[in-house]
């Protein structure tokens, strides 16, 4: 499993709360077992505290989000060192997966959860996972959804770094959102010179006419 699959931790722990809309799912032991996805081993260990300790790293996460969307990559950066630094990862080989029908195994670096708590393994998790996309790919590829009210966040895999929302359905309310303000400025505008030929027409003097 490659680290940069880990980096999509973050982003489920920050989409658990929509600021622009008051939501946040986050509210029981349950959505963070949720949230561990395949990791079920890891998950077992969650409890009632993890759900106080994971809205806190959330907001954490966000603001390095907020930083890369704003271009400022050192802030971003340090940010992050800031949350390795608290939740430091183990990391190991592992070969739990076959490559052929020989056996032999599909060796390839995992992180090893020999955390605390469920918050502590599932953060250093999250911040590995998106130190290695960072690094690999660019802090300009930390994106927040352009679409409002969402500001779900998002890392951009595209070619040209053209991502700007979270997802098609915002990608489409958004451009039907531009379509329609497009639509209402050129009738604004249609309505105005309308009015200013009118205008004009009956200020003009009859014998120039």
């Amino acid at each position: 499993m490659e680290l940069t699959y880990y980096s999509d931790y973050a982003v489920r722990l920050v989409n658990t709360e929509q600021p622009e809309r008051g939501t946040d799912t986050l509210t029981s032991v349950e959505v963070v077992r949720d949230l561990f996805g395949p990791a079920q081993q890891a998950a077992r260990r969650a409890t009632d505290s993890d759900v106080t300790r994971l809205r806190t790293v959330r907001a954490r996460l966000r603001a390095v989000f907020e930083a890369a969307d704003a271009g400022d990559e050192v802030l971003a950066v340090d940010l992050l060192n800031a949350l390795m630094m608290e939740f430091p990862v183990s990391p190991q080989i592992s070969g739990h997966e076959f490559r052929d029908d020989n056996g032999r195994p599909d060796w390839h670096m995992h992180i090893a959860d020999h955390a605390a708590n469920a918050t502590a393994g599932f953060t250093a998790t999250a911040c590995m996972g998106l130190a290695f996309h960072l690094t690999e790919l660019g802090v300009d590829r930390l994106g927040i959804c352009e679409a409002r009210p969402c500001r779900n966040v998002y890392l951009d895999t595209s070619t040209n770094r053209s991502r700007r929302y979270c997802s098609d359905r915002c990608a489409t309310r958004a451009n039907v959102a531009a379509y329609r303000a497009r639509k209402r400025l050129e009738n604004e505008r249609a309505a105005l010179t309308g009015r200013t030929a009118d205008t004009t027409q009956e200020s003009t003097p009859a014998t120039d006419r």
